[in-house]
């Protein structure tokens, strides 16, 4: 799973955010929709849940391959 995490581009996975992720843009972006239906206890249709996993994918990757950058960077004592 690291190896295809590290295989993968900031710039893709930034693209992937901001078009997958916030699709559509109008009238307002779907993972926040479904977040919103999250927070509210609403989220119970496979369907949302489905969604709001496919849209918070590009999110997830990219906050771990974030973590995985700063691990990585910082000295071993």
């Amino acid at each position: 799973m690291m190896r295809f995490l590290d295989s993968l581009s900031w710039t893709a996975l930034a693209f992937m955010a901001v078009l997958l992720g916030l699709a559509p843009f109008v009238p307002e972006p779907h993972i926040w929709d479904k977040l919103k239906m999250l927070a509210a206890g609403e989220l119970t249709r496979g369907i949302d849940i489905f969604d709001l996993a496919m849209h918070g994918a590009p999110f997830v990757l990219l906050a771990l391959k974030g973590v995985r950058a700063v691990r990585n960077a910082q000295p071993r004592a």
